[in-house]
Formats: structure tokens, C-alpha cells, sequence
């Protein structure tokens, strides 16, 4: 199967990567067409809880919002209400049988720090993502906008994990 992640600069937050030449605004609606043409296995595309809305009325009425519960993050000041959760819309992914396990529709793992670029993904967060698009090792995976090359990272590490335990199990 051919699934894909995209991790863009949330809506009107491009400013914040400005010491990245390449970045610049997304238009969502190419992205989310993009993504049911190129990956119609499967793909998860991060927002922010302030974009919500905004990008979920762009995509199809399959996806499902998933949530990452961030315990640790980052306060702001003057920021009364923490934002201390991302949603991650989802469309497909390998369907599990009975004896699958179940996974939950939230992940709870902190940010990460001083990873190179602001909303790198912690290994947690990726793993989790893996699950719930239930990929297995033979797949292919693209992480469309690579940023840290932190979701790559983990997609080998994750894969070549569960390789070594299936061949244990053998």
C-alpha cells in the first residue's frame, strides 16, 4: 500500500519558518486533492486546533479527526487557554481484522525540543500515526513535507522494529 503524511505549515503560520528559503503558505485545497489523488490507501495530515475547521472543510466527508494531547508544551504569554493539542485528520488506512489490536483516536506524547525546526514530530507521535493508518514494513510511506526528516527517521526505525519482531516470531 502507498500511504503519505503531510506536515505543512499550518494555515497563516508560514512566518514562523522564515529562516527556511522554501517555505511559504500551502494552499490546502491543492494539498488535500493532491493527497486523495497520489495516496487513495491512505494519508494523515497535521493542523492546528485554530485551523481546524477551516481545513477540514476542504477535505472529503471519509476523513476523521484524531487528536495529539501534547502534556508538556509550550506556554505562551498572554495565551490564557494553552494550546495543548494538534488535531490529525486521516483519510483510510489498512482496515484491521477482529484480532487486530484496537488503536485509540489520540496519542499523549510531549514536543520535542531543539530538533532543528518548530513542530518536529516526536518519535511517539510518528509511531502512533503508523498504527492508526495500520502500515506495515512493505509499504511505502512519504512524508510529503520532510521538515526535520523526523517522521522519515522514525518510519525506518518503526519498520525495521517490526520486521525484527516478525522474524522472531517465525
Amino acid at each position: 500500500m502507498r500511504m503519505a503524511y503531510a506536515d505543512p505549515p499550518y494555515p497563516g503560520c508560514a512566518r514562523h519558518y522564515k529562516d527556511d528559503p522554501n517555505c511559504c503558505e500551502v494552499n490546502h485545497r491543492v494539498l488535500i486533492g493532491t493527497l486523495m489523488a497520489e495516496y487513495p490507501d491512505g494519508w494523515a495530515l497535521s493542523t492546528a486546533s485554530t485551523t481546524l475547521a477551516e481545513v477540514l472543510a476542504l477535505c472529503p466527508p471519509t476523513v476523521r479527526v484524531m487528536a495529539w494531547v501534547k502534556p508538556f508544551c509550550s506556554f505562551k504569554p498572554g495565551v490564557g487557554v494553552a494550546y495543548a493539542w494538534e488535531p490529525v485528520i486521516v483519510h483510510g488506512g489498512r482496515k484491521r481484522s477482529r484480532v487486530d489490536l484496537t488503536v485509540r483516536d489520540w496519542c499523549r506524547c510531549n514536543i520535542t525540543l531543539q530538533r532543528g525546526l518548530t513542530g518536529a514530530k516526536p518519535d511517539g507521535f510518528c509511531y502512533w500515526l503508523f498504527e492508526v493508518l495500520n502500515l506495515q514494513p512493505g509499504d511505502e510511506f512519504d512524508d510529503i513535507f520532510p521538515g526535520s526528516g523526523a517522521v522519515a527517521r522514525a518510519w525506518e526505525s518503526w519498520r525495521s522494529q517490526i520486521t525484527m519482531f516478525a522474524s522472531e516470531a517465525v
